[in-house]
């Protein structure tokens, strides 16, 4: 398979100061794209917060291989609907920012690049005790997981809870669909060492988690994942989750992050009042960027959408990141909705959903919010509209294919403290 390279850049002025992009190449020896964006000029009256003027600057896109030589845009197009070319991870980065800080309540939650499979560990035994002569010991033993304190909030007791299951206990939410045991991003390091990169890494498509990888899951909305080490990837490539170690047991990778879930800064909700679902897909980032983190939207029900915070997020490469969300058609079940490319929709589903949303809540204290189509990636139309309402510095939506301002889509402001609401309807 041909590889093709994407790399995005991002900015927004923001209060006269221009904001970290969120820069970022891929690590997957497939695809990237160079665009620029302009995002809005914010300004505050009367403790709000004012969107004064919007300039939206042409997109710029330059596909080059695997060697660094430039892809004809024709020729970059026609071989990704072949399939020769593959765009891989969250191809928009949007505005500025990262995840958790303040409580939000919890509604009920309803790839460097070479790839190759594994089989999931086994499970262990567990000893016994008795007043005869013991017998001998056996291969492996595992704790005893129903004296630790278990739940979204329960602190994560690093080093105790096997590898070869994910710890939903914990408020892990299994990703649908997958050949990896629900897990998110299976990526196989060998060792870790403590300010060494990681380099020359493996990214499973298949199996569980086992010694020497870097597990990566999704947690229920409203939350998102508190694990990525210090060390990252030698050329770029996002790395998070928890640590497989030696023993065969969890290790935080974050040991001043006790939880592996946590709150993002919220202010941020989805409302369905549509009479089908429609699922909205988080990429996995730290990791390998695939839109698997599910979301899936029932008629008449409300869902928060998680809001990271820059100050205490991940940060790549000394940029802060947002959240960054691919909407699918109504109607598409969450399996072929946050996946890669799905079987039964390859050229609207997926990293081929007709939408992206973006949330951040900016350095500057404002959480900005995005609604851009997922171009030059799919050429799909959403089959519903999409408006954000609430305590917002002005007028976003998307209606009949048609973007609020312009066709590149449209931004808010959420002032301190606000609420918003991205309502899908038709």
């Amino acid at each position: 398979m041909k590889g093709l390279f994407k790399t995005a850049v991002a900015a927004a002025l923001v209060l006269g100061a221009v904001a970290q992009p969120h820069v970022h190449g891929h690590g997957h020896g497939h695809s990237h794209l160079h665009s620029k964006k302009h995002a809005q000029a914010i300004e505050k009256r009367g403790g709000k917060v004012i969107v004064t003027e919007v300039v939206e600057g042409p997109t710029v896109v330059v596909y080059v291989d695997g060697t660094g030589k430039k892809v004809e845009s024709a020729e970059a197009e026609k071989g990704l609907k072949k399939g020769d070319y593959y765009v891989v991870g969250s191809t928009k980065p949007s505005f500025s920012s990262p995840p958790p800080v303040s409580s939000t309540s919890l509604a009920s939650p309803d790839h460097g690049g070479q790839f190759f499979e594994k089989t999931s560990s086994s499970t262990s035994s567990t000893p016994t005790t008795s007043s005869k002569p013991p017998p001998p010991p056996p291969s492996s033993t595992k704790p005893v997981e129903e004296a630790l304190p278990t739940g979204l909030d329960a602190e994560f007791p690093s080093g105790k809870v096997p590898c070869n299951k994910l710890p939903t206990q914990y408020g892990a939410v299994p990703v649908p669909g997958t050949t990896t045991d629900g897990w998110a991003t299976l990526a196989a390091m060998g060792t870790w060492a403590k300010g060494v990169a990681f380099n020359n890494f493996k990214t499973a498509i298949s199996g569980g988690c086992t010694t020497g990888m870097m597990c990566s899951y999704a947690c229920p909305p409203g939350y998102e994942k508190t694990q990525w080490p210090e060390e990252q990837g030698a050329t770029g490539q996002s790395v998070g989750g928890l640590w497989c170690n030696s023993d065969g047991m969890l290790e935080l990778t974050r040991k001043n992050a006790t939880r592996i879930c946590a709150p993002g800064a919220g202010g941020v909700s989805v409302r369905n009042e549509l009479p089908k679902n429609a699922a909205i897909c988080r990429t996995d980032y730290p990791g390998n960027e695939a839109m698997v983190i599910p979301l899936n939207t029932l008629p008449g029900s409300t869902y928060p959408l998680t809001n990271p915070d820059s100050k205490t997020s991940y940060w790549w490469q000394g940029a802060p990141t947002t959240a960054q969300y691919y909407v699918n058609n109504a109607g598409v079940g969450v399996e072929d909705a946050c996946t890669w490319q799905s079987p039964n929709f390859p050229d609207s589903a997926g990293n081929w959903a007709p939408v992206n949303i973006g949330v951040g809540l900016s350095l500057t204290g404002e959480t900005f919010i995005s609604i851009f189509p997922n171009l030059p990636t799919s050429t799909a139309l959403l089959n519903f509209n999409i408006e954000i309402q609430g305590d917002i510095s002005g007028t976003c939506w998307l209606r009949g294919g048609k973007y609020y301002g312009s066709d590149k889509g449209c931004t808010v402001g959420l002032k301190a403290g606000g609420k918003a609401v991205i309502v899908l309807s038709l």
